[in-house]
């Protein structure tokens, strides 16, 4: 099994809920395309280099798009959270990310937590003195 393919455990728990509609010419092995999604999604790379094993990019790519049309993947990240018991945790890398000068933590660590907040109050992120109304009045 590679690196970013499922695991025998996942695809079991993720094969039932995949679309299985024939129509016209016979679907790739579905398995081999959602490893190649997962191995483009994972690993940052164009479509266009997904590796021979995983089949034609243009294949995997559409299956994505197709698949995210039709809410399949919604479907999917129920399923795979049905299986683990509800015990899925997920992390966007993009707000995790830290600028190599801040990676020292020569200053210490702040962190940071946001709340969805309800219609026009304040970020809950921000700190009370930049809240409208708790400035000071010498500005």
């Amino acid at each position: 099994m590679g690196r970013y393919e499922l695991s025998d455990f996942e695809w079991t728990a993720i094969e039932p809920h995949l679309p299985n509609k024939p129509r016209g010419v016979p679907r790739v092995d579905d398995r081999r395309v959602l490893n190649g999604i997962f191995w483009v999604l994972r690993s940052g790379a164009p479509w266009a280099d997904v590796p021979a094993r995983y089949g034609p990019p243009t294949t995997i790519y559409n299956r994505f798009n197709r698949w995210r049309k039709a809410g399949v993947w919604d479907r999917l990240m129920d399923a795979i959270t049905k299986a683990y018991d509800g015990d899925v945790q997920m992390i966007d890398t993009s707000v995790v990310r830290v600028h190599q000068q801040g990676a020292t933590g020569k200053r210490g660590v702040e962190i940071v937590v946001s709340v969805a907040r309800e219609a026009g109050s304040p970020p809950k992120f921000m700190p009370s003195s930049m809240r409208k109304g708790a400035r000071s009045s010498s500005s």
